[in-house]
C-alpha cells in the first residue's frame, strides 16, 4: 500500500492474520477524527520475545511509566492486571508486533493455553502530525533526543501545547483478546507490561503506534528542515519566489549538512532468496519477429536469473573480497556452461553444441565435465598435454605410492598424462595443476566419471555411477 507521501509498506503479520486496510490519517487533515484504532495496513516492527523480568520493574523511563499509568488507570479489575504482571514477568509474552494503532502478541496463560491479545491505540490524524513535525523542526533538540532514544518531558509538553497528545491517557488503551474478556484481561495486561520494556529502549515504538514509523518520520523532518532553510534564505518572503525558482536555487550546503544528521542509518541488506527467480514465459499468441526464437530467449532469461542468484550468493559469502576475479569464458566454454545449467531441449541443445564447436553427441560429455569441475574439467576433456620429465616423474611416484601393497590397480600409460586401469574401462588423467580426474569408457569413448582429487586413489574411489570393478592388480605398470 502506498500512502500520501509515496511510501510503500507491506503488511506481513507474524501470526498469519491480515488486518483490514484502513487510512492511517484523519480525513481532510483532521486531528484523528476517523483515524482508526485497528491498525490498518502500514509499517510494522516485530520484537522477539523478551526474557523473564525477574527482580526488575517493567518501566524505568518516565514515558514507560506513563504508559503503564494509562493502563492501570483504565483497567477496572486490579486483580487481572496483577495476573498480567506475573505472566509478563515469567516470560509468557511471545514476539510483539507493533504497527499503527495496534500491538499484538501471543500470550501463554499459566496453564499453557495461548491467546492472541491486541491493544489498540488511537492514531494521530494528519493535522496533528503536521503540527508535531513543525514543532520538532523548530526545536532541533527534540530531534536529537529522539535519535538518542530519549523522550524528554519538554518534547511531550511542547507537543501537547501544539494540540498533540503523544502519551496515552485514561481509556486510550483498548484491549482485544481471544479469551473473550471485554476489559483488560491478564493477557492484554501482560502485553502492555511487556511493551513498557520496549518503550524504555525506543520511544519510536510509541510514535509507530501513533501512526509514523521512524524512517518516515525522520524523512519528513528532513524535508521540512530543508524547506525551512529555503524560507529563511529568502528572508521569509515566501510569496515573492515561486516553487519552481526555489527548486532551482536548492538548499544551502550548511543547512543540508545539518539536516543530514536526522537521517536514520541504512537498513541491513535483505537476505538472499533461496532460489533464482523464474524467467518469463514468451509463449504468446503473437508470432515473433523474424529471426527471434522465443524458446531460446526463455533459456537465456532463465540462465540470467540463475547466474545473478549465484553471483549474489558469492558476493555475500565471507571472504568474497579476497577471492580472485572469475575467469572470463570463451564463447565455446560458455555454450557448454549454458547447456549444463539450463538443461535445454534437444533443439536448443543442438544450437549450443554448434556454438561449442562439438557434435551433439560430444556435448553430453562436455556438460558432464563442466558439472564436475567447470573450466578446468573441460580442459582435461579437450586437451592432452605433455608433462615435462620432472612433472612426469612426480606423477609416476604418486601413482606408485597411492595404494597399499596388494591393492594397487595395474595401470598402463595411454598417452601423455593419461593412465588406463588394466582390465577395467577406467582411466586417470593428470591436469596441469597436479590433480587427478577419473574417466570411464562408455560406448567406445572416454567420458568424465567424477570430480578431481589430489590423489590418484581418491580420484578412482570417487568414480560416480559405477564402481571400479576389476581394477585391482598386482603392481603399477607406468
Amino acid at each position: 500500500m502506498s500512502d500520501d507521501y509515496g511510501y510503500g509498506y507491506e503488511d506481513v503479520s507474524p501470526y498469519g492474520t491480515e488486518y483490514g486496510a484502513g487510512d492511517a490519517e484523519g480525513p481532510d487533515g483532521e486531528d484523528g477524527a476517523g483515524a482508526p484504532r485497528d491498525g490498518g495496513r502500514g509499517p510494522e516492527r516485530t520484537f522477539a520475545a523478551l526474557p523473564p523480568a525477574h527482580g526488575r520493574g517493567f518501566a524505568t523511563s518516565w514515558w514507560g511509566r506513563a504508559w503503564l499509568q494509562a493502563l492501570e488507570d483504565t483497567a477496572l479489575d486490579g486483580q487481572q492486571l496483577k495476573q498480567g504482571r506475573q505472566l509478563a514477568r515469567k516470560g509468557g509474552v511471545g514476539a510483539v508486533s507493533v504497527r499503527p494503532g495496534r500491538i499484538t502478541a501471543m500470550v501463554r496463560d499459566r496453564d499453557g493455553t495461548a491467546y492472541r491479545s491486541d491493544v489498540l491505540l488511537q492514531q494521530l490524524g494528519t493535522g496533528a502530525w503536521d503540527r508535531f513535525l513543525d514543532m520538532a523542526v523548530d526545536r532541533a533538540g527534540h530531534i536529537a533526543a529522539l535519535l538518542d532514544r530519549e523522550m524528554p518531558p519538554h518534547l511531550v509538553e511542547d507537543a501537547a501545547g501544539a494540540g498533540v497528545e503523544l502519551l496515552p491517557g485514561i481509556g486510550d488503551l483498548e484491549p482485544e483478546c481471544t479469551c473473550g474478556a471485554w476489559d483488560h484481561c491478564p493477557h492484554s495486561g501482560a502485553l502492555c507490561y511487556q511493551v513498557a520494556r520496549l518503550l524504555d529502549e525506543d520511544p519510536f515504538v510509541l510514535l509507530l503506534m501513533r501512526g509514523r514509523d521512524e524512517r518516515r518520520l525522520l524523512d519528513e523532518l528532513q524535508v521540512r528542515s530543508a524547506a525551512r532553510a529555503v524560507r529563511l534564505g529568502d528572508g521569509g518572503e515566501g510569496g515573492a519566489t515561486g516553487d519552481a525558482e526555489r527548486d532551482v536555487r536548492g538548499v544551502p550546503a550548511g543547512e543540508a549538512f545539518a539536516a543530514a544528521g536526522i537521517l536514520p542509518p541504512l537498513p541491513a541488506p535483505p537476505s538472499a532468496p533461496g532460489t533464482p527467480g523464474l524467467g518469463p514465459s514468451l509463449d504468446t499468441e503473437t508470432p515473433p519477429a523474424p529471426g527471434i526464437d522465443p524458446a531460446a530467449l526463455e533459456v537465456l532469461a532463465a540462465d540470467s536469473a540463475v547466474r545473478a542468484h549465484r553471483m549474489l550468493l558469492d558476493a555475500l559469502a565471507p571472504g568474497h573480497e579476497e577471492q580472485p576475479l572469475p575467469v572470463e569464458l570463451t564463447p565455446r566454454q560458455d555454450a557448454v556452461r549454458l547447456a549444463a545449467d539450463a538443461r535445454p531441449d534437444a533443439r536448443i541443445g543442438a544450437r549450443l553444441a554448434a556454438g561449442s564447436g562439438r557434435p551433439p553427441a560430444d556435448l553430453a560429455a562436455a556438460v558432464r565435465a563442466w558439472r564436475y569441475g567447470g573450466v578446468a574439467a573441460l580442459a582435461v576433456l579437450d586437451e592432452e598435454w605433455a608433462p615435462d620429465p620432472e612433472d612426469l616423474g612426480r606423477a609416476r611416484a604418486r601413482l606408485g605410492e597411492a595404494w597399499e601393497a596388494g591393492e594397487r590397480p595395474a595401470l598402463r600409460a595411454s598417452g601423455r598424462a593419461r593412465w588406463t586401469v588394466a582390465g577395467a574401462d577406467l582411466q586417470l588423467r593428470l591436469d596441469r595443476d597436479g590433480r587427478w580426474w577419473p574417466y570411464r569408457k562408455e560406448r567406445g569413448r572416454w567420458v568424465p566419471a567424477g570430480p578431481a582429487d589430489d590423489e590418484p586413489a581418491g580420484a578412482l574411489a570417487g568414480v560416480e555411477d559405477g564402481a571400479a570393478d576389476g581394477a585391482s592388480g598386482v603392481g603399477v605398470a607406468v
